[in-house]
């Protein structure tokens, strides 16, 4: 088992999915090693895919433990630093809620904002909406509207891990075009983008460009 105390190094490209974990690892107060990789040369080499043969960033080596995908990032290091209350204890009424959105954004939001980049939207048959786990891209939007619409926070009346993900996913993507810039999404998640942690993170990737599809 990886002590708590164990080394941290984070895996990432300014430019990806692994702003979020960044933003994460400010709230924790972690202190970690940042390596940064280059889309198709350092996340591609021998040595990186032998700690993540996806090739991709985000991902985090605690001690002998790696963990990659955003979302396990993310609840990984919520427990690892409980003191900072980003997770829903064990035995609340709201960790429900908050695995809900948390996998909610890593599963189907994550899914339907990449087709609907690409075009794959268009014309989309109702075989191929059952096909798809996201189904269509109105019932996932009418879901995260659900999410957020009238609420400071998620799950409870607490900043956590879920709402971080939200957050960036919800800013992002209103950015990139994927999702449109409703107010109860700018209600939401502007002022989380505005914690001091996520300016830090910011401060240290710099500002957003266009993502890339190299993130996980």
């Amino acid at each position: 088992m990886t002590p708590n105390n164990a080394p941290l190094r984070f895996f990432y490209h300014p430019q990806s999915r692994a702003r979020m974990v960044r933003w994460m690892l400010e709230e924790c107060g972690a202190v970690y090693e940042p390596v940064r990789l280059e889309f198709g040369g350092t996340m591609k080499s021998p040595d990186y895919l032998a700690l993540n043969p996806m090739g991709k960033v985000p991902a985090l080596q605690h001690g002998d433990t790696m963990v990659s995908e955003t979302g396990a990032i993310l609840a990984y290091l919520a427990d690892l630093y409980p003191e900072k209350k980003l997770a829903p204890a064990l035995d609340s009424p709201e960790r429900g809620s908050y695995y809900r959105w948390l996998f909610f954004v890593a599963g189907p939001v994550e899914a339907v904002s990449t087709a609907k980049a690409e075009g794959w939207l268009q014309n989309q048959s109702e075989r191929q909406a059952l096909s798809a786990g996201y189904g269509r891209f109105d019932d996932v939007l009418r879901s995260l509207q659900l999410a957020v619409t009238g609420k400071r926070y998620a799950c409870g009346d607490h900043f956590t891990a879920a709402d971080l993900y939200l957050a960036s996913y919800i800013g992002w993507s209103m950015q990139e075009g994927t999702l449109p810039s409703l107010p109860a999404f700018q209600d939401y998640a502007l002022p989380l983008l505005q914690r001091p942690a996520a300016q830090r993170a910011d401060a240290l990737d710099g500002p957003v460009q266009m993502p890339s599809a190299a993130a996980a």
